[in-house]
């Protein structure tokens, strides 16, 4: 059991310590809110979860609970001591303090098949997502709190896709499981969240080899979005329009649409003729 909840102003005045607004520190607090992220995880005893941001420890000490053995990893140095102290009883739970994006999840996680919990910034999302499923070992599921309207953009389809919803639609599928009011965090941001649960596939759409290209092509796209695809892929790519415009129409795409418009198939397509 993880007691009653743990009072985050309280405990972050007795250390000293105030929320860090650039590491985008929003804690989640609500009991119940936390347990809308454990069922959107659906984590059992025999999961293992990467938590990522772990914070004071709200949810950690939950998924504890839950889970055969938990990773929290937290970059703030500031907030360790306290973490650690919250969690000094819990022995299925080890902590690490690092930057997540300067790890290898294979060297912190031994088996496959495990899960990835996280309350993050929107800014580094989909960062994020591409350094953890271009690991050599994938997750089953990413749980991540983040604002309502980036959960919405990401699990976008057609017509309105943007480099985010590509970023994570080529690895996995994506649905918003819970709706998390302002209210539920402290302090309170201005924006509400959303838990978005991504079921990853066995393999991303995109073979890994050309993903590289895929992305290089997709930022050069959406980098001059208000442009035709035709003239924002020559002036990102230093290519000539003709060699382009042949390029797309080989894909089966009209020089003249924009990179929102593009089905994630459809830049399949691109990025295996920009590769034949």
């Amino acid at each position: 059991m993880t007691g009653s909840p743990l009072n985050v102003p309280r405990l972050l005045k007795e250390h000293g310590l105030t929320p860090n607004k650039a590491l985008g520190q929003n804690f989640l607090v609500d009991p119940y809110a936390l347990e809308k992220v454990i069922k959107a995880g659906n984590v059992t005893q025999s999961d293992t979860v990467l938590e990522i941001g772990a914070g004071l420890g709200s949810l950690t000490r939950l998924l504890a609970t839950h889970a055969r053995q938990v990773v929290a990893v937290e970059i703030d140095r500031q907030l360790f001591p306290v973490l650690e102290q919250v969690l000094e009883s819990y022995q299925n739970v080890r902590l690490i303090q690092a930057d997540m994006l300067s790890l290898d999840p294979a060297e912190l996680i031994k088996q496959q098949d495990y899960l990835v919990i996280a309350n993050i910034p929107y800014y580094i999302t989909s960062y994020l997502i591409r350094h953890l499923l271009s690991s050599s070992l994938r997750p089953r599921r990413l749980v991540l709190t983040i604002q309502k309207e980036v959960a919405e953009r990401i699990c976008a389809r057609d017509g309105k896709m943007s480099l985010l919803s590509l970023s994570v639609q080529l690895f996995g599928e994506p649905k918003i499981a819970a709706s998390i009011p302002a209210g539920c965090f402290y302090p309170t941001p201005k924006v509400d969240s959303s838990v978005l649960a991504v079921d990853i596939y066995p393999e991303p759409i995109i073979p890994y080899p050309l993903i590289e290209s895929f992305f290089t092509l997709a930022h050069a796209g959406f980098g001059m979005k208000r442009k035709t695809l035709r003239n924002a892929l020559s002036n990102r790519l230093g290519l000539s329009t003709e060699q382009v415009s042949a390029t797309l129409v080989a894909a089966g795409i009209d020089p003249q649409r924009r990179a929102e418009t593009l089905s994630l198939q459809e830049w399949k397509e691109l990025t295996l003729k920009f590769n034949s």
